[in-house]
């Protein structure tokens, strides 16, 4: 599938909410569900829902990530049982 393909149902139905999130990077993207609007750009009416939703997803997903380095760095020590196991 083409992702024109793929973004075009996905756009009919997200409208004003869905965020593109791009992953496997290590760094954060995402981007709003809409282009850059120039053509009503000063106007008051376009709608920042997207933009709104793609930024707070992006926040999450950061701290997600930060949280996740936390917990990998000091992960579970082999109990007393454990070891006794291996030694003897």
């Amino acid at each position: 599938m083409y992702h024109d393909q793929g973004l075009a149902p996905f756009k009919a139905l997200s409208f004003g909410h869905g965020v593109n999130f791009t992953a496997g990077l290590p760094i954060v993207r995402t981007s709003p569900d809409h282009g850059t609007g120039s053509d009503i750009a000063g106007q008051g009416v376009a709608d920042e829902g997207s933009f709104r939703a793609a930024v707070w997803l992006a926040e999450d997903i950061h701290r997600n990530r930060e949280r996740y380095k936390t917990l990998a760095v000091n992960p579970l020590q082999p109990q007393k049982r454990e070891k006794e196991r291996k030694d003897g």
